[in-house]
């Protein structure tokens, strides 16, 4: 069993590897939500709750608007909802 089923089993939560576009910037990390109801809701769920920040793990973040500026790399990282135009599930390698 791999290290990333064995945490899924034994963790409380649900995870995804997300790209995430705002005005100014492409973040690609990993979101997480409470292991309640269906993990293919997970990313419409972040969208729809009533928290204002969600927090992203082990995330890339890429100047939109000034491409040439290099890519910035976070461990951790909070976002405002409100800045979120566009939320979608990646691949690991992606």
């Amino acid at each position: 069993m791999s290290d990333e089923k064995i945490e899924s089993l034994t963790s409380g939560v649900w995870s995804e590897r997300v790209l995430i576009v705002t005005n100014d910037y492409e973040i690609k990390g990993d979101v997480f939500m409470p292991k309640v109801g269906k993990r293919n809701r997970l990313i419409s769920d972040i969208l729809n709750s009533t928290k204002s920040f969600i927090a992203v793990k082990n995330c890339t973040l890429e100047h939109r608007l000034l491409r040439d500026r290099d890519i910035e790399r976070y461990e951790f990282l909070q976002l405002n909802l409100n800045s979120v135009i566009l939320m979608r599930p990646i691949g690991r390698d992606e």
